[in-house]
């Protein structure tokens, strides 16, 4: 009797333990992969300390940051040729990096899960710090960090599962967050749609050409910018653009840590523009060096028909200043990427002819700029200045100590 019940004991002992045991692989194994950074970070140490790391082992973070100071060594000694263009592609999980309109590298993201995507739109690096924790997700690790907006989305360091699994944050790569943040400088553009798309060359009488510059100081936040000719009307004004606020006030706690870039430190005269024409506004607003300029109403052809959103850049001057050379970029509204279903049932995805210049080229004529306008950005105008054309109007997230942010999505 008494050796029956021992046994059934025992059997009772295994079973639980077999129970347990399936119950943590599967927590492991259904869990895992969609956590954020933040909340991924500490389960890992545990995991690892649960299969007998020992104490007396180098730990991850020490490996990290000795691989950091490896790859930092080499990576601040590189230098952009031109001006930065960086598109991050949601359906290939790819970040792109153009420098003076070639690709140069390429590499795999992570992006925002369902309930917390990735925005979709136009954005440029705002901040960078290279130690920088969440002040949204308890204080968790964001390596190399490179914010693009105040309201907490950046692209930084972090684990790459194959698929989105973030928090809205683009993960990249240690090594390529490392590179990225020494090329990178304040105001970089950063691209984020559906598809992978390129910048392209384009030719168009509409673009804007530089012109000799006329020594005007830059005007201060807040202020009413004069204009450089008695013929500007009193309706070009000033565009303060704050949006905001308390987000952005948060966010900027980034700017006491010493790895940021001041955006005093820039010398502000030669800081490249940045224009934006809305569809949505009929208007016309002008940036430089995050600060607005000045804004003026527009005259758009058949106004009611859509545009599309397409960026602009600068790229060189030739000709002692008389022509520039521009590349242009669409930004697509909706995925080429056509859900089909294959023999298994199974999802499969179909990718169709990207955008060309043409459709950007047909946006830009259609749209009428007043003159003292135009001669006022082609004085302003330098290598890396941008033009967006959207039908879109300004994103909430567009203000103080920001460039145009316009989200299409």
């Amino acid at each position: 009797m008494r050796q029956r019940k021992f046994i059934w004991l025992l059997l009772t002992a295994l079973g639980l333990s077999l129970h347990l045991a399936g119950t943590a692989h599967a927590q492991y194994r259904y869990w895992y992969p969609y956590r954020s950074w933040s909340d991924d970070y500490p389960f890992r140490q545990q995991y690892q300390y649960q299969r007998g790391y020992k104490k007396s082992e180098p730990t991850r973070k020490a490996r990290s940051e000795k691989a950091s100071k490896d790859t930092s060594k080499d990576a601040s000694k590189e230098v952009a040729k031109g001006p930065l263009l960086i598109v991050i592609s949601i359906a290939d999980q790819r970040i792109s990096l153009y420098d003076d309109g070639a690709l140069v590298a390429r590499s795999s993201v992570s992006t925002g899960v369902k309930g917390h995507p990735t925005p979709l739109g136009v954005f440029s690096v705002i901040s960078k710090n290279k130690w920088h924790r969440s002040n949204i997700y308890s204080g968790a690790p964001m390596p190399y960090m490179q914010r693009i907006t105040w309201s907490g989305i950046a692209l930084h360091a972090g684990d790459l599962p194959g698929y989105p699994a973030s928090h809205g944050c683009i993960r990249l790569t240690h090594d390529f967050a490392v590179r990225l943040w020494h090329l990178t400088k304040r105001g970089t553009r950063v691209i984020i749609a559906h598809d992978d798309i390129r910048p392209e060359e384009i030719s168009n009488a509409q673009l804007f050409v530089p012109k000799p510059k006329i020594a005007v100081a830059l005007p201060q936040s807040g202020t009413v910018t004069q204009p450089v000719s008695d013929a500007v009307p009193p309706n070009a004004t000033n565009a303060p653009l704050i949006a905001n606020a308390k987000q952005q006030e948060d966010a900027k706690a980034d700017a006491k840590a010493p790895d940021v870039v001041s955006a005093a430190a820039a010398p502000k005269k030669e800081a490249p523009i940045s224009v934006f024409v809305s569809r949505k506004l009929s208007k016309l607003f002008v940036r430089q060096g995050f600060v607005p300029v000045f804004d003026v109403p527009v005259t758009i052809q058949d106004a009611a028909e859509p545009m599309g959103t397409h960026v602009f850049t600068a790229m060189e001057f030739r000709n002692e200043g008389a022509a520039v050379r521009w590349t242009v970029v669409t930004v697509p509204e909706k995925s080429s990427h056509i859900q089909a279903k294959s023999q298994r049932g199974q999802a499969r995805q179909i990718r169709t002819v990207p955008p060309t210049p043409d459709k950007a080229g047909a946006a830009l004529n259609r749209i009428e700029i007043p003159k003292y306008a135009a001669e006022r950005i082609a004085e302003l105008l330098t290598p890396g200045s941008s033009l967006i054309i959207s039908d879109y109007g300004i994103s909430d997230e567009t203000g103080a100590d920001t460039d145009f942010i316009v989200l299409t999505r």
